[in-house]
Formats: C-alpha cells, structure tokens, sequence
C-alpha cells in the first residue's frame, strides 16, 4: 500500500516497483528524440490477448470491426452471469500515452473483464489509432466513429445492450480522450446513444505552465515532464504548442462546454501523479461550466493506479465507479 511519507515518495509493493521500472524503461528506450518510436519491438513486448467466446470469470469477450482500412475496431466484454434485459453500455479508452498498448493487451483486457463483471454492464474498449504515426486528430476520429457506429448498427450490440444508458471512460490518455468524444458527442445528433456519464480515471492533460505538481513530481515513473513533452509533441499538429484545446482542456482555449448537454463526470487524482494538477483544473472548469462533477482524491496513489491489483486502492476505485455509475442510473428513473 502507497503511504505519504517525508520524502515526497510513494511507498509501492516490490512487484508494483518492478512492473513500474520495467514499463518506464522499455518506454524510454524505444522511443527517439526526432519523434519516432520502434513500434515493430513494442509490439513484440506488449503481451496480447485473444477474444474467448467461452465465459472467463463470468465475462466472454469478442471483437467487432468498425473500419478495416484503418484497423478500428472494439473488444466487447459481455457479463454471462446477469439475465437483466436492459444493461448499461461502457465505452472504454485505453491508456498510454496515445502512444502504447491497444485493446488487446493483457492489462486492459484484464480492467474491462473486470469492469463488465463488476458493474453489470457491457464494455466496449476501442482499438483506436496510435502516434506517432497517427497525429491528432485521427484518435478523436476513432473514438466518436465507434459511437457512430454504435449508434446506426442496432444489431453491432447484444440485445439487452442499452445504448440509452452509455457511459464513456478512460484512464489517462484514454480520459482525455473520452473528453474529446464526449463534447464531439454533445456538439451531433446521435439518435440511439446517450451519454450519461463519463469516468475520468487519472486525465492526461497538460499546458504550457509547468505546474506545482509537474515540477515536485518530475521524476515520476511513465509521466515525467520530459515523458509527456515528447508526446504532446508528436500528437497535436505541426506549430501548435500545449495550450492547444486538446491537451488544455481548461486553458485559454477551451472549447465552451456551458451550453451543452455534457455528460456528469467522475474524476480520479492520485497524489503522486505529477498531472493532477491539471486533472484538478479540469473537475473545476467542467463546475464552472455548470456541469455536474465529482472529485475522488488519492493522496496516496500513483498514475496509473488502478491497473495495479495488488494496491488496495483499485479496489476502493471499482467501488466508487460502481456506485457512481448507480447514481446515473438513477437519475434516468
């Protein structure tokens, strides 16, 4: 278990410390400073897993195309043990950077069974485009085109799959992703989803300020400064800087969310994350935007937190997603 301590470090179990060093090392190594990424030797690295029509821990999972041209797709975790005949739909986006892992690989494969067994509901993890060889806004792109799909392809779902009651989450870059899609939700006319809550796990964002956080924290496994630089810089297009509307969400050119049906939003911080700052930022612009906005503090916990089983703190996570996603529920009542 993570624990404050004097030195402003994060007290982890030596299997967490391992998984962390090994990931930032990899990462590291195999991206270069003129932007490019050996992706062929990462992909070799990133352990997949494949889709299995037989149910695993009361979850079976398989995959559907959106677009082949430019391998969309989705992994769908469907729950076994429930026979409810209206369940709630979870769009997932993973994380990394924009830049790492996919719907196949073991961790996230792991998180969505979990979350579809947990929650009761269908989640569906977006296989989306990844840079540096898709710049923005081609992962924007696949996101809202997944809801599209969803949204003309009645029979894509099972039938007790109820896209009147769709939430869109994420953890890291994926939170900032599910942002983008949920104000690209807001801004057409969807007419079989409705978005009514959005799980903000740990946001990616950022700016052109350095922050309190990003300067105590700047040797932070996985999101360091000097980390997160190289990928904004290769995401966001030629000449734009990081108070670009993508990666300051809440900066000077925000996009006004005040006038439209925004989705009530969940959003986790962890203490020793060095972007939590900017995910305050964030919980209090969506308030100030007159948006319905929940704040869950960590002070104890790293980025990336949750994936983590052996931290008592994903656990506690599940818990509040769980009931906040009750919540939503119930205000459709």
């Amino acid at each position: 278990m993570a624990s404050l301590t004097s030195n402003s470090k994060p007290l982890l179990p030596w299997k967490t410390r391992l998984s962390l060093l090994l990931a930032t090392a990899v990462t590291d190594a195999l991206r270069g400073p003129d932007g490019t990424l050996n992706r062929r030797v990462m992909n070799f690295l990133d352990r997949k897993t494949s889709p299995n029509p037989k149910p695993i821990k009361g979850v079976k999972t398989s995959d559907v195309t959106v677009d082949p041209n430019r391998n969309l797709w989705f992994r769908l975790f469907t729950p076994t043990t429930t026979n409810s005949s209206s369940l709630p739909v979870i769009v997932f986006f993973h994380g990394g950077g924009f830049t790492y892992l996919s719907a196949a690989s073991f961790s996230y494969d792991a998180v969505c069974r979990n979350f579809a067994r947990k929650f009761s509901a269908f989640v569906i993890s977006v296989n989306y485009r990844l840079i540096p060889e898709h710049r923005y806004p081609a992962q924007y792109d696949d996101g809202f085109d997944v809801l599209k799909f969803l949204d003309q392809n009645d029979d894509a779902l099972p039938n007790n799959a109820d896209l009147s009651k769709c939430f869109l989450a994420g953890d890291s870059a994926g939170a900032n992703l599910a942002h983008n899609v949920a104000v690209r939700v807001c801004q057409s006319r969807l007419q079989n989803v409705r978005v009514i809550g959005q799980i903000s796990i740990q946001p990616f964002f950022g700016g052109e300020e350095r922050t309190k956080s990003e300067i105590r924290l700047s040797d932070a496994p996985l999101v360091s400064v000097e980390r997160t630089d190289w990928i904004w810089k290769v995401f966001l297009p030629e000449g734009s800087n990081r108070d670009h509307e993508a990666v300051n969400v809440s900066g000077p050119n925000a996009v006004d969310i005040s006038g439209m049906d925004y989705p009530d939003t969940i959003v986790f911080v962890g203490g020793f994350d060095p972007l939590q700052d900017w995910q305050r930022r964030y919980y209090e612009w969506l308030k100030k935007s007159g948006k319905e906005a929940e704040l869950m503090e960590y002070p104890d916990s790293i980025h990336a937190f949750y994936v983590f089983p052996e931290l008592p703190e994903a656990s506690k996570l599940i818990s509040q997603v769980k009931d906040f996603i009750h919540k939503c529920l119930y205000k459709l009542q």
